[in-house]
């Protein structure tokens, strides 16, 4: 019977591990930390459970990207085959890998801000009020405008 495929939302533990084989292949381990959650109907709120601990593995280019990618903190989506049980940890072999976006903004290659976005911004300056010729004291009477276009015979 082939193993189960699973889907493991975690965070990573520690940084991550690489090595190669005598051929070559990259092969990284990272440790997974996924805290359960459960609804507490009594308290109305939601508590945490037990944290089940993941030592993943992960081969080739996954592996490389994931050692690029990867450090302490950060929270993760895995796909993978469970493949051993030991020391109460549970053994993962990695076949997919992703950055959780509900904490985080994740930049690829392709969507990378150009240098210019780090530049620092300044604001432009803020306009300043424009001077009014002085309005006659009379409430009711027409503006400046309408007396300077009157005295230069409406041209």
């Amino acid at each position: 019977m082939a193993p189960s495929v699973t889907h493991v939302t975690g965070t990573v533990a520690g940084g991550v591990e690489v090595r190669f084989t005598q051929d070559g292949i990259a092969v990284c381990r990272f440790r997974l930390t996924e805290t359960p959650t459960q609804w507490d109907a009594t308290a109305q709120k939601w508590r945490d459970l037990e944290p089940i601990p993941y030592i993943c593995t992960a081969w080739r280019d996954l592996a490389s990207n994931a050692a690029e990618s990867l450090v302490d903190g950060v929270s993760v989506l895995a796909k993978g085959r469970i493949t051993g049980v030991k020391d109460d940890s549970i053994y993962l072999s990695v076949d997919d890998l992703g950055i959780s976006l509900r904490r985080r903004i994740a930049y690829t290659e392709t969507s990378l801000p150009s240098p210019i976005a780090a530049r620092p911004y300044t604001a432009p300056p803020a306009p300043q009020p424009a001077t009014a010729a002085p309005s006659p004291a009379r409430p009711g009477s027409p503006p400046a405008w309408w007396e300077q276009r009157r005295s230069a015979n409406w041209s």
